[in-house]
């Protein structure tokens, strides 16, 4: 009898655990709604680019979650990077969307900045982002040289301090002691190539990917609206052959090593690319499910093949490898520190 009765209290014990037992089964992401906080309008390529993942990811991340992009544009994505590092929760619930430059606002040690760049939880990016410059093909601009000998340098449209735009024309100035005139406040790239439409400003600075990749670019190389004056690759751009990239320059100037070096640590910081990130404190599974998924997703036939109508460019970039980017960013001696500093302290 003492037997019988052991055996029915197992039994008992077992069919009670059973909710328990399926609770623990249930998918982490399942019945769940992710985030994806995007740092810049709509329409843009850091737009494009969530919205395309967040129809693929879920596929691939346990239960398969509904994934749902908020834009929150400002200060270049800074406003976007300051959200998921001190408000969202670290519950994987919400991911950003933030500008590859973002590293650089913290190295200069900007007041606004209330992230460590090293303590993000990095997912992933689908490319690395060489820059351009481009100006209206109606100006007296048809070269750097050309600004560099203006009476009245030309205004360049900006998102914000930590955008390409604000970024890319800094360093022309000091590398190529070329003037620009900054137009900073505008909250997309979109709204900047309208001002360049309108003739509020006359140039800006961006990655190459939307260049070649959406409207009004398309329209506009047509039309030969604009000219594109610098690359900033390693390598002139097939696409722009008869650009020539800021190292090309440099060499024809004689540009100085140091110059060199800090021309180097902001612009291959483009292999950043378009970054997703979640907050720090994530956990660590949930942090290596979420990457698993977008590796996922990055290398889906499916996604790959509407990437290519898109015109995106397509290159990615593991979170391991962003985390590691990071740190090397962070990691900058002193006179280089200084040096970015300088260049990209507001006027």
């Amino acid at each position: 009898m003492r037997f019988v009765g052991v055996f029915l209290l197992g039994i008992v014990m077992l069919l009670g655990s059973q909710p328990l037992l399926q609770a623990a089964e249930k998918p982490f992401y399942q019945g769940k709604t992710i985030k994806v906080v995007v740092g810049f309008t709509s329409g843009g390529f850091y737009d494009r680019w969530s919205r395309l993942l967040s129809r693929f990811v879920p596929k691939y991340l346990p239960g398969n979650p509904e994934m749902v992009v908020q834009n929150m544009p400002g200060a270049g994505g800074l406003i976007t990077a300051n959200h998921v590092y001190t408000v969202a929760k670290p519950d994987g619930l919400t991911v950003g969307m933030t500008s590859y430059g973002m590293y650089l606002d913290q190295l200069v040690g900007r007041k606004e900045v209330q992230y460590d760049v090293r303590k993000f939880k990095w997912i992933g990016s689908p490319e690395k982002s060489e820059v351009l410059l481009y100006m209206r093909a109606d100006t007296p601009y048809k070269t750097i040289e050309d600004i560099r000998t203006a009476s009245t340098p030309p205004k360049c449209g900006s998102t914000g301090t930590a955008g390409t735009d604000y970024i890319l024309a800094r360093l022309i100035e000091d590398t190529l002691d070329a003037k620009i005139d900054t137009v900073l406040g505008y909250p997309g790239g979109s709204e900047i190539d309208l001002a360049v439409e309108k003739g509020e400003v006359q140039c800006r600075g961006l990655t190459a990917a939307p260049f070649f990749g959406r409207e009004p670019f398309i329209s506009w190389r047509k039309r030969n609206f604009v000219n594109v004056l610098l690359y900033g690759g390693v390598k002139r751009d097939p696409r722009i052959p008869d650009t020539p990239t800021i190292y090309e320059i440099f060499d024809k100037e004689k540009t100085a090593d140091e110059s060199r070096r800090v021309a180097d640590v902001i612009l291959r910081g483009g292999d950043f690319g378009r970054p997703w990130v979640m907050p720090p404190d994530t956990p660590a599974q949930v942090v290596k499910t979420m990457r698993d998924a977008y590796a996922k997703a990055m290398a889906d036939p499916a996604l790959l093949d509407e990437a290519k109508k898109g015109k995106f460019d397509v290159e990615f970039v593991s979170g391991q490898e962003l985390e590691q980017l990071a740190n090397k960013m962070m990691s900058q001696p002193p006179n280089v520190v200084a040096r970015v500093k300088k260049l990209l302290a507001r006027k």
